[in-house]
Protein backbone atom coordinates (compact mmCIF):
# COMPACT_ATOMS: atom_id res chain seq x y z
CA UNK A 1 0.00 0.00 0.00
CA UNK A 2 2.60 2.39 0.89
CA UNK A 3 4.81 1.51 -2.31
CA UNK A 4 1.63 2.13 -4.41
CA UNK A 5 1.10 5.93 -2.46
CA UNK A 6 4.71 6.59 -3.25
CA UNK A 7 4.31 5.55 -6.83
CA UNK A 8 0.87 7.27 -7.11
CA UNK A 9 2.55 10.44 -5.85
CA UNK A 10 5.68 10.09 -7.84
CA UNK A 11 3.18 10.10 -11.04
CA UNK A 12 1.12 12.99 -9.99
CA UNK A 13 4.35 15.12 -9.10
CA UNK A 14 6.12 14.16 -12.62
CA UNK A 15 2.44 15.11 -14.47
CA UNK A 16 2.41 18.00 -12.84
CA UNK A 17 5.86 19.37 -13.99
CA UNK A 18 5.61 18.18 -17.43
CA UNK A 19 2.06 20.31 -17.71
CA UNK A 20 3.60 23.30 -15.96
CA UNK A 21 6.19 22.78 -18.50
CA UNK A 22 4.10 22.29 -21.67
CA UNK A 23 1.78 25.55 -20.28
CA UNK A 24 5.17 27.60 -20.48
CA UNK A 25 5.87 26.52 -23.83
CA UNK A 26 2.91 27.69 -24.84
CA UNK A 27 3.02 30.95 -23.14
CA UNK A 28 6.33 32.19 -24.48
CA UNK A 29 5.26 30.38 -28.40
CA UNK A 30 1.84 32.76 -28.07
CA UNK A 31 3.86 36.00 -27.03
CA UNK A 32 6.49 35.50 -29.82
CA UNK A 33 4.16 35.20 -32.09
CA UNK A 34 2.48 37.90 -30.79
CA UNK A 35 5.52 40.07 -30.75
CA UNK A 36 6.00 39.31 -34.50
CA UNK A 37 2.32 40.53 -35.66
CA UNK A 38 2.62 43.51 -34.35
CA UNK A 39 5.96 43.80 -35.74
CA UNK A 40 4.52 43.18 -39.32
CA UNK A 41 2.44 46.12 -39.12
CA UNK A 42 5.20 48.40 -39.28
CA UNK A 43 6.70 49.30 -42.60
CA UNK A 44 10.22 50.54 -43.78
CA UNK A 45 13.24 51.62 -41.57
CA UNK A 46 10.60 51.42 -38.35
CA UNK A 47 9.47 48.41 -39.44
CA UNK A 48 13.39 46.68 -39.33
CA UNK A 49 13.51 48.15 -36.24
CA UNK A 50 10.62 46.38 -34.65
CA UNK A 51 10.79 43.61 -35.89
CA UNK A 52 15.18 43.45 -35.09
CA UNK A 53 13.92 44.44 -31.47
CA UNK A 54 11.13 42.10 -31.49
CA UNK A 55 13.81 38.89 -32.22
CA UNK A 56 16.35 40.66 -29.73
CA UNK A 57 14.66 41.76 -27.24
CA UNK A 58 13.06 38.45 -25.64
CA UNK A 59 17.11 36.94 -25.76
CA UNK A 60 18.18 40.47 -24.13
CA UNK A 61 15.47 40.03 -21.18
CA UNK A 62 16.53 36.03 -20.55
CA UNK A 63 20.14 36.88 -20.37
CA UNK A 64 19.31 39.84 -18.34
CA UNK A 65 16.82 37.88 -15.64
CA UNK A 66 19.25 34.50 -16.36
CA UNK A 67 22.70 35.68 -16.42
CA UNK A 68 23.13 39.65 -15.73
CA UNK A 69 20.90 39.61 -12.15
CA UNK A 70 22.48 36.42 -10.81
CA UNK A 71 26.18 38.13 -11.45
CA UNK A 72 25.11 41.51 -9.73
CA UNK A 73 23.90 39.24 -6.79
CA UNK A 74 27.10 37.06 -6.72
CA UNK A 75 28.67 40.56 -6.82
CA UNK A 76 26.47 41.84 -3.82
CA UNK A 77 27.09 38.75 -1.33
CA UNK A 78 30.80 38.74 -2.15
CA UNK A 79 30.73 41.55 0.41
CA UNK A 80 28.83 39.62 3.00
CA UNK A 81 29.30 37.16 5.54
CA UNK A 82 26.40 34.60 7.22
CA UNK A 83 25.16 31.10 6.44
CA UNK A 84 23.42 31.18 3.03
CA UNK A 85 20.19 30.91 4.00
CA UNK A 86 20.74 33.88 5.20
CA UNK A 87 21.80 35.88 2.28
CA UNK A 88 18.28 36.40 0.44
CA UNK A 89 19.09 40.40 0.40
CA UNK A 90 14.93 40.60 1.41
CA UNK A 91 15.85 42.62 4.48
CA UNK A 92 18.84 44.25 6.54
CA UNK A 93 17.64 41.65 9.22
CA UNK A 94 18.07 38.96 6.92
CA UNK A 95 20.91 40.00 4.77
CA UNK A 96 24.22 39.12 6.76
CA UNK A 97 26.95 41.42 8.02
CA UNK A 98 28.66 43.90 5.46
CA UNK A 99 32.11 43.17 5.44
CA UNK A 100 33.69 45.01 2.95
CA UNK A 101 36.66 43.10 1.13
CA UNK A 102 37.34 40.65 4.18
CA UNK A 103 36.16 37.51 2.21
CA UNK A 104 38.77 38.87 -0.79
CA UNK A 105 41.23 38.32 1.65
CA UNK A 106 40.31 35.47 3.47
CA UNK A 107 40.98 34.31 -0.07
CA UNK A 108 44.73 34.09 0.88
CA UNK A 109 45.17 33.92 4.83
CA UNK A 110 42.44 30.97 4.62
CA UNK A 111 44.39 27.39 4.82
CA UNK A 112 44.26 25.36 2.43
CA UNK A 113 43.20 28.40 -0.19
CA UNK A 114 46.84 29.03 -1.58
CA UNK A 115 47.22 25.61 -2.77
CA UNK A 116 43.83 25.20 -4.79
CA UNK A 117 45.36 28.65 -6.48
CA UNK A 118 48.47 26.43 -6.93
CA UNK A 119 46.75 23.93 -8.06
CA UNK A 120 44.58 26.15 -10.38
CA UNK A 121 47.67 27.04 -12.07
CA UNK A 122 48.93 24.04 -12.91
CA UNK A 123 45.64 23.10 -14.50
CA UNK A 124 45.47 25.81 -16.32
CA UNK A 125 49.05 26.34 -17.89
CA UNK A 126 49.88 22.20 -18.08
CA UNK A 127 46.44 21.27 -19.64
CA UNK A 128 45.87 23.13 -23.16
CA UNK A 129 49.59 23.03 -23.50
CA UNK A 130 49.15 19.53 -23.12
CA UNK A 131 45.81 18.92 -24.71
CA UNK A 132 46.56 20.72 -27.51
CA UNK A 133 50.13 19.83 -28.26
CA UNK A 134 48.99 15.70 -28.07
CA UNK A 135 46.07 17.11 -30.51
CA UNK A 136 48.21 18.53 -33.03
CA UNK A 137 51.11 15.92 -32.97
CA UNK A 138 48.42 13.27 -33.69
CA UNK A 139 46.09 14.73 -36.18
CA UNK A 140 49.62 15.46 -38.35
CA UNK A 141 50.55 11.53 -37.58
CA UNK A 142 47.20 11.10 -38.95
CA UNK A 143 46.87 13.21 -41.64
CA UNK A 144 45.71 11.44 -44.86
CA UNK A 145 46.97 8.05 -43.38
CA UNK A 146 44.49 5.27 -43.91
CA UNK A 147 42.00 3.92 -41.11
CA UNK A 148 42.36 8.21 -40.66
CA UNK A 149 38.35 7.98 -39.56
CA UNK A 150 38.95 4.99 -37.31
CA UNK A 151 41.91 6.54 -35.40
CA UNK A 152 39.94 10.19 -35.13
CA UNK A 153 37.21 8.25 -33.53
CA UNK A 154 39.12 6.46 -31.35
CA UNK A 155 40.82 9.88 -29.94
CA UNK A 156 37.49 11.50 -29.56
CA UNK A 157 35.77 9.22 -27.94
CA UNK A 158 36.42 10.19 -24.70
CA UNK A 159 34.87 13.43 -25.53
CA UNK A 160 31.73 11.55 -26.15
CA UNK A 161 31.75 10.70 -22.16
CA UNK A 162 30.60 12.71 -19.34
CA UNK A 163 33.61 13.83 -17.38
CA UNK A 164 32.05 12.15 -13.88
CA UNK A 165 31.99 9.00 -16.22
CA UNK A 166 35.40 9.45 -17.47
CA UNK A 167 36.77 10.28 -14.01
CA UNK A 168 35.12 7.01 -12.56
CA UNK A 169 36.75 5.37 -15.48
CA UNK A 170 40.66 7.10 -14.35
CA UNK A 171 39.28 6.09 -10.60
CA UNK A 172 39.87 2.38 -11.49
CA UNK A 173 42.93 3.06 -13.25
CA UNK A 174 44.17 4.99 -10.44
CA UNK A 175 43.04 2.24 -7.67
CA UNK A 176 45.38 1.90 -4.78
CA UNK A 177 44.48 -0.91 -2.49
CA UNK A 178 46.79 -0.01 0.52
CA UNK A 179 46.03 -3.18 2.61
CA UNK A 180 49.66 -4.62 3.02
CA UNK A 181 50.59 -7.67 0.72
CA UNK A 182 46.93 -7.16 -1.58
CA UNK A 183 46.33 -7.47 -4.62
CA UNK A 184 46.15 -4.11 -6.55
CA UNK A 185 43.48 -4.29 -8.92
CA UNK A 186 43.80 -0.63 -9.96
CA UNK A 187 45.61 -0.98 -14.09
CA UNK A 188 48.98 1.25 -13.28
CA UNK A 189 49.03 -0.31 -9.47
CA UNK A 190 49.19 -4.07 -10.92
CA UNK A 191 51.46 -2.87 -13.93
CA UNK A 192 54.15 -1.01 -10.88
CA UNK A 193 53.46 -4.01 -8.54
CA UNK A 194 54.10 -6.24 -10.90
CA UNK A 195 57.32 -4.47 -12.23
CA UNK A 196 58.55 -5.02 -8.44
CA UNK A 197 58.08 -1.69 -6.86
CA UNK A 198 55.41 -0.33 -4.18
CA UNK A 199 52.07 0.46 -5.16
CA UNK A 200 50.66 4.25 -5.62
CA UNK A 201 47.96 6.40 -4.54
CA UNK A 202 47.66 8.56 -6.84
CA UNK A 203 44.59 10.18 -5.79
CA UNK A 204 45.68 10.57 -2.41
CA UNK A 205 48.86 11.73 -2.11
CA UNK A 206 49.41 15.51 -3.12
CA UNK A 207 50.78 17.55 -5.30
CA UNK A 208 50.83 13.95 -7.49
CA UNK A 209 47.25 13.32 -7.19
CA UNK A 210 46.86 16.80 -8.88
CA UNK A 211 48.63 16.04 -11.76
CA UNK A 212 46.79 12.41 -11.71
CA UNK A 213 43.27 14.81 -12.23
CA UNK A 214 45.13 16.68 -15.14
CA UNK A 215 45.44 13.77 -16.90
CA UNK A 216 41.90 13.20 -17.02
CA UNK A 217 41.26 16.51 -18.02
CA UNK A 218 44.28 16.03 -21.05
CA UNK A 219 42.99 12.72 -21.89
CA UNK A 220 39.25 14.39 -22.42
CA UNK A 221 40.09 17.67 -24.64
CA UNK A 222 43.18 16.17 -26.42
CA UNK A 223 40.35 14.77 -28.95
CA UNK A 224 38.85 18.38 -29.09
CA UNK A 225 41.97 19.96 -30.18
CA UNK A 226 42.54 17.31 -32.46
CA UNK A 227 38.93 17.37 -34.55
CA UNK A 228 39.92 21.44 -34.43
CA UNK A 229 43.52 21.15 -35.73
CA UNK A 230 42.52 18.27 -38.45
CA UNK A 231 40.14 20.38 -39.76
CA UNK A 232 42.07 23.35 -39.80
CA UNK A 233 45.28 21.53 -41.44
CA UNK A 234 42.78 19.33 -44.03
CA UNK A 235 42.36 23.55 -45.16
CA UNK A 236 45.51 24.64 -45.75
CA UNK A 237 45.33 25.44 -49.84
CA UNK A 238 47.49 22.36 -51.86
CA UNK A 239 48.82 24.93 -54.00
CA UNK A 240 50.80 26.42 -50.63
CA UNK A 241 51.87 22.95 -49.68
CA UNK A 242 52.97 22.25 -53.25
CA UNK A 243 55.21 24.97 -53.44
CA UNK A 244 56.64 24.56 -50.37
CA UNK A 245 57.63 21.24 -51.76
CA UNK A 246 59.11 22.58 -54.31
CA UNK A 247 61.52 24.45 -52.70
CA UNK A 248 62.82 21.83 -50.93
CA UNK A 249 60.56 22.32 -47.87
CA UNK A 250 59.90 19.36 -45.72
CA UNK A 251 59.67 17.86 -42.34
CA UNK A 252 59.92 19.80 -39.43
CA UNK A 253 60.41 23.20 -41.71
CA UNK A 254 57.24 22.39 -43.46
CA UNK A 255 55.50 22.28 -40.22
CA UNK A 256 57.18 24.98 -38.95
CA UNK A 257 56.81 27.50 -41.84
CA UNK A 258 53.97 26.45 -43.78
CA UNK A 259 51.72 24.32 -41.41
CA UNK A 260 51.88 26.40 -37.95
CA UNK A 261 51.37 29.48 -39.51
CA UNK A 262 48.35 28.81 -41.28
CA UNK A 263 46.40 27.44 -38.45
CA UNK A 264 47.98 29.85 -36.37
CA UNK A 265 44.01 31.12 -34.67
CA UNK A 266 42.87 27.52 -34.94
CA UNK A 267 45.27 26.98 -32.57
CA UNK A 268 45.15 29.99 -30.22
CA UNK A 269 40.65 28.87 -30.65
CA UNK A 270 41.58 25.76 -29.18
CA UNK A 271 44.20 27.01 -26.24
CA UNK A 272 41.62 29.51 -25.09
CA UNK A 273 38.72 26.94 -25.08
CA UNK A 274 40.13 24.55 -23.43
CA UNK A 275 42.17 27.06 -20.46
CA UNK A 276 38.26 28.66 -20.16
CA UNK A 277 37.09 25.33 -19.85
CA UNK A 278 39.71 24.40 -17.46
CA UNK A 279 39.17 27.35 -15.19
CA UNK A 280 35.54 26.05 -15.08
CA UNK A 281 36.48 22.35 -14.27
CA UNK A 282 34.35 20.97 -11.29
CA UNK A 283 33.11 17.16 -12.32
CA UNK A 284 36.61 15.71 -11.89
CA UNK A 285 38.20 16.89 -8.90
CA UNK A 286 34.21 17.05 -7.45
CA UNK A 287 34.20 13.32 -8.89
CA UNK A 288 37.09 12.10 -7.61
CA UNK A 289 37.55 12.81 -4.03
CA UNK A 290 35.73 16.51 -3.70
CA UNK A 291 39.06 18.43 -3.08
CA UNK A 292 39.76 16.69 0.62
CA UNK A 293 43.40 15.01 -0.48
CA UNK A 294 44.89 19.20 -1.04
CA UNK A 295 43.90 18.77 -5.05
CA UNK A 296 40.70 21.27 -5.33
CA UNK A 297 40.52 24.00 -7.61
CA UNK A 298 39.18 26.86 -8.17
CA UNK A 299 36.08 25.63 -9.48
CA UNK A 300 35.55 22.96 -6.85
CA UNK A 301 36.53 25.26 -4.07
CA UNK A 302 33.57 27.54 -5.00
CA UNK A 303 30.59 24.66 -4.68
CA UNK A 304 32.38 23.69 -1.43
CA UNK A 305 32.39 27.13 0.22
CA UNK A 306 29.23 28.18 -1.28
CA UNK A 307 27.24 25.09 -0.29
CA UNK A 308 28.88 22.29 2.07
CA UNK A 309 30.74 24.99 4.72
CA UNK A 310 27.88 27.10 4.09
CA UNK A 311 29.95 30.40 3.36
CA UNK A 312 28.54 31.89 0.73
CA UNK A 313 30.67 35.16 0.81
CA UNK A 314 33.92 33.23 0.10
CA UNK A 315 31.74 31.15 -2.41
CA UNK A 316 30.88 34.12 -4.33
CA UNK A 317 34.80 35.89 -3.87
CA UNK A 318 36.01 32.80 -5.57
CA UNK A 319 33.44 32.81 -8.43
CA UNK A 320 34.62 36.66 -9.25
CA UNK A 321 38.04 35.61 -9.10
CA UNK A 322 36.97 32.96 -11.92
CA UNK A 323 35.39 35.52 -14.26
CA UNK A 324 38.15 37.89 -13.85
CA UNK A 325 40.65 35.07 -14.93
CA UNK A 326 38.39 34.06 -17.57
CA UNK A 327 37.75 37.37 -18.44
CA UNK A 328 41.27 37.95 -20.13
CA UNK A 329 41.61 34.81 -21.98
CA UNK A 330 38.30 35.76 -24.09
CA UNK A 331 39.18 39.47 -24.56
CA UNK A 332 42.31 38.01 -26.19
CA UNK A 333 40.63 35.37 -28.09
CA UNK A 334 38.46 38.03 -29.14
CA UNK A 335 41.32 40.37 -30.75
CA UNK A 336 42.77 37.34 -32.17
CA UNK A 337 39.76 36.45 -34.16
CA UNK A 338 39.42 39.71 -35.25
CA UNK A 339 43.04 40.64 -36.95
CA UNK A 340 42.52 37.04 -39.15
CA UNK A 341 39.04 38.26 -39.77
Amino acid sequence: MFATSVLTATAGGTASRIGTMFLGLVVFGAVFIGILLIASLFKGRVGEKVQAVAFVGPTVFFIAIALIYPAILTVRRAFYSGKFFDLNFGTPRTRGKYVGFENFQKLWTTPGLPDVFRNTAFWVVLVPLLATGLGLLYAILIDRARGEAAAKALIFLPMAISMVGATLIWKFVYFYNGAPGATQTGLLNAIITKLGMDPVDFIGNPPGNTFALIAIMVWIQAGFAMTVLSAAIKAIPDDIIEAAKLDGVKGMQMFRFVTLPSIRSSVIVVLTTIAIATLKAFDIVQASSGGKFGDSILANEFYNRSFVTQEPGLGAAIAIVIFLLVSPIIVFNVIQLRKDA
